[in-house]
Order: C-alpha cells, then sequence, then structure tokens
C-alpha cells in the first residue's frame, strides 16, 4: 500500500498536536452546555475517537452516515442519508464531526438537515479543509489543517475502502484512482 502513496502530507504527530487543541477549544466554548457530538460515518471515526478523548466536558455521541462519493474521486452532489441520528438534537448544542470538507455540499445538506431539527446551535469541525474546491458556502467552526486540492487518504479517509488505517493524511499516486 505504501507504494501507491506519493507523499505524506500532514503527519501522526502533527495530527495528533492539532486534534488536541481542537479538544481544547471545544471544552472551552461548550463547557457548561449540553454537547451532541454527531459523527459522520466512516470517514471521520477515527478522527472522532482520538477528538472526543481529548474533550474534557461530558458529551452525547451518535452518528450519522451518508453517501456523496460512491467509489469515485469527487462528490456526485447528491446526498443519501444511509444511518440517521438516534438521539434528539431540539435542546441541544451539535458538533458536527466530518473529516474533509471540500465541495461543502454534503456539508450544507448535513447543517440544512439538522437545523430543521431545531438544536440550540450547530457547529461544524473537520480535520480538513479543501477551500479552493469549495461549491458552496459553509462556515467550518474547528478546522484541523487546510490542504491544496491532492487526493488524500489515511487517518480514516479513503479510496475504495481502502487507506483509512494509515496513521498519516497521505496524497495517492493519480495512476491508482485512475485505473480502477
Amino acid at each position: 500500500m505504501r507504494e501507491d502513496i506519493a507523499q505524506v502530507l500532514v503527519t501522526g504527530e502533527q495530527i495528533k498536536q492539532r486534534v488536541k487543541e481542537l479538544g481544547e477549544a471545544i471544552s472551552r466554548d461548550y463547557e457548561g452546555k449540553d454537547l451532541l457530538v454527531v459523527g459522520i460515518l466512516k470517514g471521520a471515526i477515527i478522527f472522532l475517537a482520538d477528538l472526543v478523548r481529548e474533550i474534557t466536558i461530558p458529551i452525547t455521541l451518535d452518528f450519522m452516515a451518508v453517501s456523496s462519493y460512491g467509489s469515485g474521486t469527487s462528490s456526485s452532489g447528491v446526498v443519501r442519508i444511509l444511518k440517521d441520528l438516534e438521539v434528539p438534537v431540539e435542546d441541544k448544542h451539535v458538533l458536527i464531526v466530518e473529516d474533509i470538507v471540500d465541495t461543502g455540499l454534503t456539508l450544507k445538506y448535513l447543517l440544512d438537515n439538522l437545523r430543521a431539527r431545531q438544536p440550540l446551535s450547530l457547529k461544524c469541525c473537520t480535520i480538513l479543509d479543501k477551500p479552493e474546491r469549495r461549491l458552496v458556502d459553509v462556515q467550518i467552526d474547528y478546522r484541523g489543517f487546510c490542504i491544496p486540492d491532492y487526493f488524500v487518504v489515511g487517518y480514516g479517509l479513503d479510496y475504495n475502502q481502502k487507506y483509512r488505517h494509515l496513521p498519516d493524511i497521505c496524497v495517492l499516486k493519480p495512476e491508482v484512482y485512475r485505473r480502477s
């Protein structure tokens, strides 16, 4: 698998430090509030697990699974909820935890969907942001790293369900996803 990697973009050590900083900021901002952390499956699961261990206030945890990519390398623009929340969001402060925001289409859909359920507040945390790919305006409240427009894998991000387990965020060689 390492032969499929063009370069390491963000190391595991850099990720660990940034996740600690994000956890501290979230803990400060939500002190004394009823926080529901919503992990977006599957890509955010590793980031989410690390992040909630750095949050020092009580939280409720739930998950949503959405699909917008299929097996390709770019968003289809059509978002489907594959798994919805089990916990109601009314009267809670909600924090969406994403792996990556690129076009913004999936996040906009999630924000609109959850806002309609009347939470007290709604914010987003992502480990990666690709602002140059943005098609819609979305607010990211907690951002790990801004990255250039590379196709990346590792730390939960995949290509055809592979590479999620890599500890670093890596650029996948284009020939890997072009041959599929």
